[in-house]
């Protein structure tokens, strides 16, 4: 699978089978994200894969309402990083965009591992710190949910359910990007 192929085929199911993730697996996609460009080399990003049954119930208990499905993940990875170990030029924190970069590596290897990795938003984070021993001073930006994609959707509300089929709806080229200057096509928001 090439890149393009990976990026196509990229998709945050929901609805997941259990599957081994090995080993060697986490340390492919950890390798995945260590090779990620970052300002100055700098490399904030840190992340916990989350995989026995103790530890994710720690982590389940953190989740946001709606998300239950993240229950039937394989491994949680919780991916974090510290502003002050990353460029802060003016009101620019790149450890924000650095950390971005290195969940979209990770994401893509996954793809080409036949895996899911869905991040989430929907968690309190100074809960999945304290659940996970994260140092105080990092902020988890996401849960990356690990799984095999099912097409068993119990566990899915019938809007997720709905959303699992064909790929959501995306900007249109033209409202993502102009050449020379700011076009007013890029002021369209995506629909929800």
């Amino acid at each position: 699978m090439d890149v393009k192929e990976a990026i196509e085929k990229r998709r945050s199911y929901r609805a997941f089978m259990p599957v081994e993730v090995t080993d060697g697996m986490i340390k492919e996609l950890a390798a995945a994200a260590q090779l990620t460009a970052s300002c100055f080399n700098n490399q904030p990003w840190k992340f916990v894969f989350v995989r026995s049954k103790e530890a994710l119930a720690k982590v389940h208990d953190c989740l946001s309402k709606n998300n239950d499905w993240v229950k039937d993940a394989s491994v949680i990875i919780a991916a974090f990083a510290r502003k002050d170990y990353d460029c802060v030029i003016k009101e620019r924190e790149y450890y924000l965009f650095d950390l971005g970069m290195a969940v979209s590596a990770m994401q893509l290897r996954a793809t080409e591992l036949g895996l899911v990795a869905h991040p989430i938003a929907g968690f309190d984070n100074e809960k999945v710190r304290l659940a996970l021993g994260i140092p105080e001073g990092n902020m988890v930006i996401t849960l990356v949910n690990l799984g095999k994609k099912s097409d068993d959707m119990r566990s899915l509300t019938p809007q997720q359910a709905g959303m699992e089929g064909g790929r959501p709806p995306r900007l249109a080229l033209e409202n993502i990007y102009s050449m020379d200057s700011y076009d007013e096509k890029l002021a369209v928001k995506p629909a929800h």
